[in-house]
């Protein structure tokens, strides 16, 4: 099993995907990926206090539904979500979280959320995450802010090749700020500046390595700084299950030793997901996702195959490189008694120095299934396990929320 799902935003990608993922990455690169765990926790807290009293049957059709007149529009959550990680072994990930308008006026913002997410491992990994997601002027301007503290301790495989390769275990360190503040074009276009900021200590767990090449960010104590930006449009009419629309989301981010990083570092990337119904029980979603890091980065600073659901079937941390693409699609069909299933397939690559372009040597293909169970019918929330086998791997991952 990975860790829990939690569906939104961008964060630190590794502290982030392993607190808020079914798959799970490495501490460090959420130190260069910077933004996920938020907005994905806020989805998925969102979720938990959704209340199937006096729903509709077009209810499951509404995009961030807002409290009703009348309603206090509050609520506390207490969520202990379990996680089974190859990379990080088995433990709990407690979540709280406190949701509320910031003015009852508005009523086509999304409730704001503040919130805090831990996580302990039996491998000696831990971790918490705290900040807040705000929505305000109705619906024109979302901002976001947090700040991430973890120990983790996973295997390094190193750049490209996988598993097959000597693997060096590492216990990783650091702390991360970021922040992000979009305002609304047309279009459903939204756009803004995004800061991000850490550190992070790399060191080896064991004496013997072995023949694994120790990566040259051993033993140093790194700073990261970067200034981004993000540019998003979501069509989808429940971000929760789409079954219609489409989801397109850019990020770049520039660590520069200017800005007091010690490395000088740009990571792009482009997610997109594209969502058809067939019928009124079956839906077909399809993503991609492409990225790019360009600059001098730390080893963790490159893309990283298998976090962020793309692909499943793939441990964080075994491939690794500066170029990665991946794309997949999911068949989900909803059951009586609130059950549901899914079936999915995917190919992917990370690309060995951005020479080997589509080598099919080289390509990474994925596929699985797993069961769903509705937790909400009003907002149509879904816990979801999966199992994907891959490239001499697999796993089982489980979750709140779709993968995409």
């Amino acid at each position: 099993m990975g860790g829990p799902s939690f569906k939104s935003l961008q964060f630190w990608r590794v502290l982030l995907l392993v607190l808020a993922n079914l798959s799970s990455g490495i501490l460090g690169a959420a130190i260069t990926a910077a933004p996920q765990l938020t907005v994905q926790a806020n989805a998925t807290l969102r979720s938990e206090t959704a209340s199937d009293d006096g729903q509709d049957s077009n209810a499951s059709n509404q995009a961030n539904p807002t409290p009703k007149d009348g309603q206090a529009g509050t609520s506390l959550v207490i969520a202990p979500l379990p996680i089974s990680s190859p990379a990080l072994g088995s433990g709990i990930v407690p979540a709280l979280a406190y949701i509320f308008p910031l003015s009852k006026s508005d009523k086509s913002s999304p409730p704001s959320l503040v919130g805090a997410v831990g996580l302990v491992t039996d491998n000696g990994s831990s971790g918490f995450v705290v900040g807040g997601e705000f929505y305000f002027r109705e619906n024109t301007y979302r901002a976001t802010a947090v700040f991430v503290r973890g120990n983790l301790n996973y295997d390094l495989y190193g750049l490209g090749a996988g598993r097959s390769q000597p693997k060096l275990p590492l216990n990783q360190t650091g702390q991360a700020v970021f922040a992000e503040f979009l305002r609304r074009l047309g279009w459903k276009f939204f756009l803004g500046p995004r800061f991000f900021w850490g550190n992070s200590l790399v060191t080896r767990r064991t004496t013997n390595s072995g023949t694994a090449p120790l990566p040259p960010d051993l033993g140093l104590q790194t700073s990261l700084t970067a200034l981004g930006l993000r540019l998003q449009r979501d069509t989808r009419p429940n971000r929760f299950y789409p079954t219609s629309g489409s989801l397109l989301d850019f990020t770049a981010d520039f660590f520069s030793q200017t800005l007091g990083s010690k490395y000088s570092l740009q990571t792009y990337k482009l997610d997109f997901s594209k969502y058809g119904s067939l019928g009124d029980k079956q839906v077909v979603a399809y993503n991609g996702i492409a990225c790019f890091t360009g600059g001098q980065p730390p080893f963790y600073g490159n893309c990283i195959y298998g976090t962020n659901n793309q692909l499943r079937g793939y441990i964080a941390g075994s491939y690794l490189d500066r170029y990665m693409f991946a794309t997949q699609l999911e068949y989900r069909l909803s059951l009586p008694w609130r059950l549901g299933v899914a079936a999915f397939a995917g190919l992917g690559e990370v690309v060995p120095g951005g020479n080997q372009l589509f080598n099919t040597k080289n390509f990474l293909p994925s596929a699985g299934g797993g069961t769903r169970f509705v937790l909400s019918k009003k907002y149509h929330v879904n816990l979801r396990l999966d199992f994907a086998k891959g490239k001499g791997s697999n796993t089982w991952s489980v979750g709140v929320g779709e993968a995409f």
